[in-house]
């Protein structure tokens, strides 16, 4: 009856030790995947963390909502959702103001600066990491999120964040965790994670993250590119709606033409938005006449799924990812099977701009229920990219909130979405577009992959020496670093 339980049977004497410090009593604390992750590192040189900070762990906090005075300004403020593994995802729901900022200001982030969610719903929430770069400053975090500064005389930062993205790193944080209704860590736990120590590895790793934060940039650099053009193109790069919030509508140009009573749907700047388009030089169209909806529901005959959620899709730049579930395993609002070529289009929250093209080989794969799913017809005028690029618009993106139905869930329907007039955009304009889009996925790619190249050098340490980890960057780390245009 036991076949298959994992057992592990301490004595209290084992209970407190020099990883813990503490006394723990979860069972969970004790899972034999955690012991050979110990095992794994105190067989290197290694530390706890605390020895290697330049001030003790701490989190952020979050200023009053109540305190309007607080919100509005430059300051990123980073939540959970903006910390992914290794990157921090640039589209904020708030901004503190110097005021805000001075509240929380123990917790202000500086470049070089390690941040770590402590607190989520999931084992996959707690213990992303990332480094704090130049640009993502000035910022800040809340409650949920610690921030490590690293003694740079005793550890590289980047290499910190390298090793904590690893599946030690990441693990050791688990280990440390406490799960009630949530998995959670505190900052002391936080400071007991045991970090190996390969000093040759530190510059290999910085020189590695340094070009894939260049590819990054050159990414980022290549589709504001593409945004800039196409707004040129249309004459609404300094579009300003308007901001009167009274609109007087009659019986017949509201309810009876509409069915919506809400006065959020009838707000000016959303008619401003409509006229701009319909008087576009060049003419318009509309979605639906571009593009097909992919509706057709999955059989789910197949074991596994490539499976992508509103969370796998980046609000900050498009980009697109999946994680493998078995069939069983799938949400019952996993719904359409996708190839590539296909447009995804969050209706939940379409402000975040997460819309992605589907640019990538991998069968079987499936999507949420919450995307609409478009395919270009054969004869459309309007490329993949350029209609990407366009929804991900300030001014699309505001738009699309006119069509929000529901309060605690709000969201669009398929067909607000494919109604929506589209200005016709020359094909050299439009292939310009598509080229800047492609290669900023390219870039974007392949600074992944160097950080991949990174973490994955870090495990071969731990798991042989720093020489088998150093001919492994030699190996996969292009000989010429990517600069970015001037």
């Amino acid at each position: 009856m036991l076949e298959g339980l994992e057992i592990s049977i301490k004595q209290f004497s084992e209970l407190s030790n020099v990883v813990d410090d503490t006394l723990r009593i979860d069972a969970e604390h004790y899972h034999r995947k955690y012991e050979l992750i110990d095992e794994a590192i105190t067989g290197k040189k290694y530390c706890a963390l605390r020895d290697l900070l330049a001030m003790p762990v701490i989190t952020g906090h979050t200023p009053s909502m109540k305190v309007e005075r607080f919100y509005g300004g430059d300051i990123r403020f980073v939540k959970t959702d903006n910390l992914r593994e290794n990157k921090i995802v640039d589209v904020f729901t708030d901004y503190l103001t110097v005021e805000g900022n001075e509240e929380i200001k123990s917790s202000a982030l500086e470049a070089d600066d390690v941040i770590v969610t402590i607190i989520g719903a999931t084992f996959d929430v707690v213990g992303r990491s990332a480094i704090v770069r130049d640009s993502h400053l000035p910022a800040n975090i809340n409650q949920n999120i610690a921030l490590i500064r690293p003694d740079k005389t005793k550890i590289n930062p980047t290499y910190l964040n390298a090793y904590l993205n690893t599946k030690y790193g990441r693990g050791s944080l688990h280990h440390h965790s406490r799960q009630t209704e949530q998995v959670n860590l505190n900052c002391r736990e936080v400071e007991r994670v045991l970090v190996p120590l390969f000093k040759q590895l530190e510059t290999g790793i910085e020189t590695l993250s340094t070009k894939a934060d260049k590819a990054a940039e050159k990414a980022a650099l290549f589709y504001a590119q593409a945004e800039a053009l196409l707004l040129d193109t249309l004459g609404m790069a300094d579009f300003s709606p308007s901001t009167e919030s009274v609109n007087v509508k009659s019986f017949s140009e509201s309810f009876a033409a509409t069915g919506r009573l809400d006065a959020e749907y009838y707000q000016p700047k959303y008619e401003d938005y409509e006229r701009a388009v319909l008087n576009h030089s060049s003419g318009f169209t509309t979605i639906v006449a571009e593009f097909d909806l992919v509706k057709e529901t999955s059989q789910r005959e197949k074991s596994a799924y490539n499976y992508i959620e509103i969370g796998d899709v980046s609000a900050s730049d498009g980009a697109a990812s999946f994680n493998r579930l078995n069939a069983s395993e799938l949400p019952a609002n996993a719904k359409q099977e996708v190839r590539r070529g296909d447009l995804l289009i969050s209706k939940v929250r379409p402000n975040r701009g997460a819309v992605a093209i589907i640019d990538f080989d991998d069968t079987d794969l499936i999507v949420s229920g919450a995307f609409t799913v478009l395919r270009e017809k054969t004869d459309s005028v309007f490329s993949n990219e350029t209609l990407k690029v366009l929804l991900r618009t300030k001014i699309y993106r505001d738009w699309m909130l006119k069509f929000n139905i529901g309060t605690q869930y709000p969201v669009i329907r398929d067909d607000d979405i494919l109604n929506l007039p589209i200005p016709l955009i020359d094909d050299e304009t439009q292939t310009k577009i598509s080229a800047l889009v492609k290669e900023s996925f390219s870039l974007k790619t392949e600074s992944e992959r160097l950080l991949d190249v990174a973490k994955r050098a870090v495990e071969i340490a731990i798991e042989q020496d720093e020489n088998a980890a150093l001919d492994w960057l030699l190996k996969m780390a292009p000989a010429k670093a990517i600069q970015p245009n001037g």
